[in-house]
């Protein structure tokens, strides 16, 4: 069977990492993305390192593949041409500029609809197409700080970042969902649509039960490291050997735990028999836990407490994570065959389907790899790419 998106056609004007990794969704389910990059400089993400392979930035290499690469101008007016006709044939652009930049360029959304009025324009911003931040640049750190995520994030003291660039992320996989929706509905309509895709507004949709909390009842969470603000105890302790987390989500649990881990003190005591008490005696109850469980090795909490069926495990490094028999498994790191980088992997497509599994069908493209394939498939002779070579528009 082909793939969901087979038949699609991307244009991305992106770099970095919401755009490109919204639009390498889109490619590893089978639409054809043409990535469009500076001339001479390309992705701004080419230049992130370290880490890098064979010279080849890593953050640039895990979110660009299966899609064709060229290089162009969009300072000159033929640069801004080629896009027009590239428009023409598109069923989706996706451009992360700062807010007005398309339209200086000419290339603003009043523009392209009407070269392609079934096009899909997605605008990835940091903060937003409109209100008073509209014109701000949004960087993931900043906006996991200005989107309240540090705020919840760290120890009491301490707010810090989560590891992975959270923000642009999950900025990249609401956009890539809502291209899909809207392609779906330029079926049902035939009219495309304008998507205003935010970094912040992102964050805000992740604080999720806390944004309601705050509604409910004017209070939010503090920082709490590991720990959670309403169940106990569901956070990570320090055995013997290495840190484990414990995952007690209910009353249920809480009894298995303690049976699990001979704890008939525990089980007995009225005051940790409910999850509400548990929060309400919270300081008491894990200082308990921790000096028991310092006491014994990991193996031993996890191999008795998952006998019993209580969620548990170890805080694992990367390593560990990407060498762990599930996820050999599940198959979650993917071979790409590159010119440069001859055992290159990169992290698979995170959803298994059934009949239309995604593969890694292109290398992440070279810089300008594929002007010349391009740029003929619009016509284009070999003269007159060579003459936009030495013109320095491609």
């Amino acid at each position: 069977m082909n793939l969901p998106m087979e038949g699609f056609k991307v244009l991305e004007l992106s770099r970095t990492l919401a755009g490109p990794y919204a639009t390498m969704l889109l490619a590893d389910m089978g639409a054809e993305v043409i990535k469009v990059e500076q001339p001479n400089t390309g992705d701004e993400s080419r230049r992130f390192v370290p880490p890098k392979w064979n010279e080849e930035s890593c953050y640039y290499l895990s979110a660009n593949r299966n899609k064709k690469g060229i290089t162009l101008d969009l300072k000159s007016e033929e640069g801004v041409a080629i896009v027009k006709q590239l428009v023409k044939e598109s069923d989706v652009l996706v451009e992360n500029f700062r807010t007005g930049t398309m339209e200086k360029l000419g290339l603003g959304y009043e523009v392209l609809k009407e070269i392609n009025p079934r096009l899909i324009f997605c605008a990835i911003s940091g903060f937003g197409r409109t209100g008073p931040e509209k014109n701000r640049a949004g960087y993931d750190v900043l906006m996991q700080g200005f989107g309240g995520l540090m705020s919840i994030t760290g120890d009491e003291d301490h707010p810090v970042k989560a590891g992975m660039s959270i923000a642009d992320l999950t900025t990249g996989i609401f956009a890539a969902f809502s291209i899909s929706s809207a392609l779906h509905g330029v079926k049902q309509t035939g009219k495309g649509q304008y998507l205003d895709v935010s970094l912040l507004d992102g964050q805000v949709a992740l604080l999720n039960h806390m944004a309601t909390g705050f509604y409910a009842d004017g209070t939010y969470p503090k920082r709490m490291g590991t720990a959670h603000g309403t169940l106990v105890p569901y956070q990570a302790f320090k055995a013997a050997d290495r840190e484990v987390i414990l995952a007690v989500a209910n009353d249920g649990l809480w009894k298995k735990l303690c049976l699990g881990l001979e704890w008939d003190d525990l089980l007995k005591n009225e005051k940790y028999r409910y999850n509400y008490d548990r929060v309400k005696y919270r300081t008491e109850l894990v200082d308990i836990l921790s000096e028991r469980i310092a006491q014994m090795e990991s193996i031993e909490i996890l191999e008795k407490l998952e006998k019993v069926g209580v969620p548990c495990g170890p805080i694992q490094n990367i390593e560990e994570v990407l060498t762990h028999p599930q996820v050999i498994a599940r198959e979650m790191m993917m071979d790409v065959k590159h010119p440069n980088i001859p055992n290159l992997k990169v992290p698979a497509f995170p959803v298994k389907f059934s009949e239309t599994q995604t593969t890694a069908r292109y290398h992440p493209p070279l810089l300008g790899e594929h002007n010349n394939q391009v740029l003929q498939e619009l016509g284009y002779s070999e003269e007159d790419i060579e003459e936009l070579k030495n013109k320095n528009i491609i």
